[in-house]
């Protein structure tokens, strides 16, 4: 048995007995009896009893004070999934709110990284799901996770790595995220020990080794700052603090420091009344100790996204040494230690069940970081993309960001103006055009600082970038430009569909319009497919084809033969499929050949790609002839309004300018160039590879003829 599990019941009740009602205490036990006799002959791989791994949980949660329901909730989390009582049993027994929480928490029970990654990141979505409806699941798995933790060494070596990895990447930041520090802490120590034992031995080591040495420096700093508080009149709590030994790993890690370099840097907390003494004793320290320019940051007036305050300041100390101090109240620190739960406490308040118009500052923050989460999970086009999303969300550096209005926007540091607009509002994401930082213009992509007040200039009619993928980071920027191209991609993928079906229909006298709703449902019935529009996109995406499709239609129909399916596959008078530009994103233009209006094109259907436009000369269209049923007649239409590139392969004297010169000539025929490359061909010409749009052959042909005129060109062909 580890010294970290219980082996009575006395240690809970002893806790719980400080902050909670007698009447509450007596529930506790009772509960415990209930989950002890539906526990009863199971024991655990760490040793004695299961019933003392629910009551250690009970206990870490007893440790942050949380409700009288949380704790017997953390007692029976476990029934439900391993014992016969039913959800059912346990509101008839207990309540409705505790059956929930269990219920919830026991859909989690399944989330292991060993499993398919399918599997895994569903069952993340599930605890997303738990967490919208009541905080306190995710707070009794993180209890749940951390006692499993502490007694994890009866498990094999690379299952304890495997559930150490999932610690450092979801449930530590979950507890960082709801402001849980003290769960933090001990869960990323245990989770480095466990997976880098050898790394965490030396370090461990290397810090006791050093905390001889500096002790009589630790004491001489406080005994200072503690004098300077008590000549200002300010009671004050000084503590030195240790970093502990993950966030000493990660800081060598990503800072690339040595150990001694970490080491120079003191800590100091420094515990007052109220938030005015705060700013007094940040004046006194400054007094002291001479600040570092630019690192003072005041977490009290702008507190981070898991509500989190302290006045932070780095010193010049003696001897050469940095001083980090933090300044804040008994409060402050209360919820530094536990976040959320600081705060989560369900009882009655005058009479009245705790509402959303009496929720602390930490509760709302954390509201609106679950409702972030279900607005991710209902973009993600699956729970693989949800889960990358969220450990995107989970990591954030933050800053803070100004609106016009004066609005304060929390992002992650590298956030560009994109993510602030989708951080506003989905629609103000989705309409962008430019961006004004201080009221200057800049780029969407523009990485933002601290401080700055953001404009977002707006066009209804404008739509996401899918280029904006590149640069955003955040999670809910992410999963709102996927959501609006996917959408926008499977409403092309329909048009498209529609068209190449119609096409095929042709073939057998028939067309689009003549299907009834009759033949339609008939037609999903057989296919065995989920509706219509299904089948249309499946089409459009390439991943059916056409003229299967149709002569499954035919059948139906007609009820013809083979015989009449290749006789009307034959037909002569099949009008070719109408390519106008404006099909969306199901019809693409080969990147190798770059077609325009005016070249003799022809369509191969590509899965995923949909409909693919080549110039009819394309080296690559030798290599689509083993595929003839995936070839397409197209033709353009008459007038197209639209621009296409074109690559042109231009060769020039190697003079100084040439390349500007070369741009600007287009730039005067009122052309946008779209990428430009050069390299050497020899001592006296370069090559020139430009991408340039146009709206036909006469509109390229005008702009090869006017640049071949100019004396630094020497050819000029088409790519």
């Amino acid at each position: 048995m580890s010294d970290n599990t219980p082996t009575s019941i006395d240690g809970l009740i002893q806790k719980v007995s400080l902050y909670l009602e007698k009447e509450q205490v007596d529930k506790i036990f009772y509960a415990f009896e209930f989950g002890a006799q539906a526990h009863k002959g199971q024991t655990r791989k760490a040793g004695g009893a299961y019933i003392w791994h629910p009551v250690a949980v009970a206990e870490i949660l007893a440790d942050i004070q949380l409700d009288c329901e949380s704790i017997i909730a953390a007692i029976l989390h476990d029934v439900v999934e391993d014992t016969p009582i039913t959800k059912e049993d346990l509101q008839a027994e207990f309540c409705d709110s505790v059956a929930e929480i269990v219920d919830g928490v026991t859909k989690l029970g399944k989330l292991e990284f060993d499993s398919p990654q399918e599997a895994q990141a569903s069952s993340f979505q599930k605890m997303i799901m738990a967490m919208s409806r009541d905080i306190r699941v995710i707070l009794i798995k993180l209890a749940d996770r951390l006692h499993n933790m502490r007694t994890l060494g009866v498990m094999r070596p690379d299952k304890q790595r495997r559930i150490a990895k999932e610690t450092l990447e979801i449930y530590a930041p979950i507890a960082a995220r709801l402001g849980i520090n003290a769960i933090r802490i001990e869960l990323e120590d245990l989770g480095f020990k466990t997976k880098f034992p050898t790394r965490y031995a030396v370090l461990e080591q290397a810090v006791k080794k050093a905390r001889g040495n500096r002790h009589e420096i630790v004491n001489q700093i406080n005994d200072a700052i503690t004098i300077r508080l008590k000549e200002e009149g300010i009671p004050a709590q000084v503590l030195g603090r240790e970093k502990h030994l993950y966030s000493l790993y990660k800081k060598m890690k990503f800072k690339r420091l040595n150990f001694n370099e970490i080491l120079d840097i003191f800590a100091f907390r420094v515990v007052v009344n109220t938030a005015d003494e705060c700013y007094r004793t940040l004046g006194s320290i400054h007094a002291l100790y001479k600040p570092f320019p630019g690192r003072i940051k005041d977490y009290i007036a702008i507190p981070k996204s898991n509500g989190y305050q302290s006045l932070h300041t780095v010193l010049f100390g003696p001897f050469g040494a940095y001083i980090e101090v933090q300044i804040r109240t008994n409060q402050m620190h209360e919820v530094s230690e536990h976040g959320i739960a600081a705060h989560w406490v369900y009882k009655k308040l005058d009479g009245q069940e705790k509402n959303s118009t009496n929720l602390s500052p930490v509760e709302v923050r954390a509201q609106e970081w679950v409702k972030n989460l279900l607005e991710i999970q209902q973009s993600a086009g699956n729970s693989l993309d949800f889960l990358e999303n969220v450990k995107i969300d989970l990591f954030p550096d933050t800053i803070y960001l100004f609106t016009p209005a004066g609005d304060i926007i929390t992002l992650p540091v590298g956030a560009t103006a994109v993510d602030f607009a989708y951080a506003v509002h989905t629609n103000v994401g989705h309409t962008a055009t430019g961006c004004r930082i201080d009221k200057k213009l800049i780029p969407l992509r523009s990485k933002l600082q601290s401080g700055q007040t953001i404009e977002i200039m707006r066009s209804e009619e404008k739509q996401p970038n899918p280029a904006w993928l590149q640069f955003v980071t955040t999670a809910k920027a992410r999963s709102q430009i996927r959501a609006f191209l996917k959408h926008q991609q499977n409403d092309s993928a329909i048009n498209l569909g529609q068209k190449l079906l119609n096409k095929s229909l042709h073939n057998y006298n028939m067309s689009y319009k003549s299907l009834t709703d009759v033949i339609q449902a008939g037609l999903v019935t057989e296919l065995k497919i989920e509706n219509w529009n299904s089948l249309l996109e499946e089409i459009g995406y390439g991943k059916r084809l056409a003229n299967l499709v149709a002569k499954k239609i035919h059948d139906l129909m007609m009820g013809s033969t083979q015989n009449d399916y290749q006789t009307s596959r034959l037909a002569k008078d099949s009008e070719p499929l109408i390519i106008s530009g404006t099909e969306g994103m199901l019809v693409n233009y080969a990147g190798c050949c770059h077609p325009i209006p005016g070249d003799y094109i022809f369509g191969f259907i590509s899965a995923e790609k949909g409909l693919v436009i080549h110039r009819h000369q394309c080296h690559n269209v030798k290599n689509f002839k083993n595929s003839p049923d995936k070839w397409l007649d197209v033709r353009w239409e008459q007038d197209i309004t639209q621009t296409f590139n074109a690559e042109l392969l231009i060769e020039v004297k190697n003079k100084r300018g040439a390349l500007a010169t070369v741009a600007t000539k287009i730039a005067e025929m009122k052309t946008d160039i779209d990428r430009v490359s050069s390299e050497d061909k020899d001592e006296f010409y370069s090559l020139m590879h430009i991408v340039i749009k146009v709206s036909n052959r006469k509109h390229l042909a005008d702009i090869m003829r006017r640049l071949k005129r100019m004396p630094t060109v020497e050819k000029i062909q088409r790519v």
